[in-house]
């Protein structure tokens, strides 16, 4: 048995680590395989004769489309620099569009006193073109997959999404109840919001891909839960259940939206916040059920990731801002 480090880029979050992690323990010989997000390696177990040299390249065939770059040594981050250039402008733009909206009052972002359902479906629509929704997507075409093979008809696909954003209504619901119960007073609201917005913060940075330990920051749940979802193959309300649990999978964009639904302290305020966010995700998702697309895999991804992370990382500081006003540490910053 041989034990071998190499080096991954490309990880924003731990739906990254997983899909390597599995991607390698399906190799031939590989008997286990550990990422770790904040020094961006993997730890690999092995029992063969190939010298490294030959697993990385081998590896590097599978991992590649998925935009992951494996290497014996460490790489310069100098390849980072050329999209963030393009990405900081493009954000900002975004952000300058968004704040014409609220002005309009076309839209309502809820910065000027904490999330609403509109902030919740545009980082839905973010979250959904980024790879950290890469563990739904890969759940949704394995799906697809086995579907495929037993029946003829989509309708265990529309089960799978009407589970998936009737559920996170429903649950965002009960986490706004949760939120109206420890909520005694404005002040707990508003610890919420930070939390809420610190999550976004850090999952912005690390779309960014510049510092590495705050990879290791976001929260995570067991991997055993998604590995109860990868066995779920057949079963009329399988689907459904896979839908339903996604909301429990390790995504930092829905983390940030349920810290968010908690701290709405009701359970319609709670239910709009998640229900708005599943239907942001659900075009891009629909895309990659029915026709196996991923905006992910073109050669655009790096300037979108990070693109998405300054937007994210805008939204963040403007919630952030809105809780620390709310706490009458500062004042607002913006008055809509």
């Amino acid at each position: 048995m041989k034990t071998y480090k190499f080096h991954v880029s490309g990880m924003h979050c731990h739906s990254c680590k997983i899909l390597i992690e599995d991607y390698i323990k399906e190799q031939p010989d590989v008997f286990s395989a550990s990422v770790n997000l904040a020094k961006q390696t993997l730890m690999v177990e092995v029992e063969t004769q190939d010298l490294p040299e030959k697993l990385v390249a081998e590896w590097s065939k599978i991992l590649s489309p998925h935009k992951y770059h494996l290497s014996l040594e460490k790489q310069k981050g100098t390849s980072e620099v050329g999209p963030l250039v393009y990405a900081i402008p493009m954000g900002l733009a975004v952000l300058i569009l968004f704040f014409l909206l609220q002005k309009s009052g076309l839209i309502d972002l809820g910065f000027s006193g904490g999330f609403s359902p509109w902030t919740a479906f545009f980082i839905g629509i973010i979250a959904s073109l980024s790879s950290c929704l890469a563990v739904v997507g890969g759940l949704l075409l394995s799906l697809s997959a086995k579907l495929s093979q037993e029946v003829s008809t989509a309708r265990p696909l529309v089960f799978f999404h009407l589970g998936r954003i009737i559920s996170f209504a429903v649950l965002g619901g009960i986490l706004g109840v949760v939120g109206e119960v420890i909520a005694i007073n404005n002040s707990v609201m508003a610890v919420l919001g930070i939390i809420a917005a610190s999550v976004m913060l850090i999952l912005g940075i690390n779309l960014l891909n510049i510092f590495h330990f705050t990879k290791g920051l976001q929260l995570s749940l067991p991997r055993k839960i998604f590995d109860f979802l990868t066995k779920i193959e057949r079963g009329f309300f399988a689907p459904i259940i896979v839908g339903v649990a996604t909301f429990f999978l390790p995504c930092g964009f829905t983390q940030s939206m349920q810290f968010a639904s908690l701290s709405s302290g009701s359970f319609i305020g709670g239910s709009a916040i998640m229900g708005m966010f599943a239907l942001g995700t659900f075009p891009m998702l629909a895309l990659i059920s029915f026709g196996s697309f991923r905006f992910a895999h073109t050669k655009y991804a790096q300037l979108f990731f990070k693109t998405a992370g300054v937007v994210v990382i805008g939204f963040g500081l403007l919630s952030l801002s809105a809780s620390l006003a709310g706490l009458g540490i500062i004042k607002p910053l913006f008055n809509f």
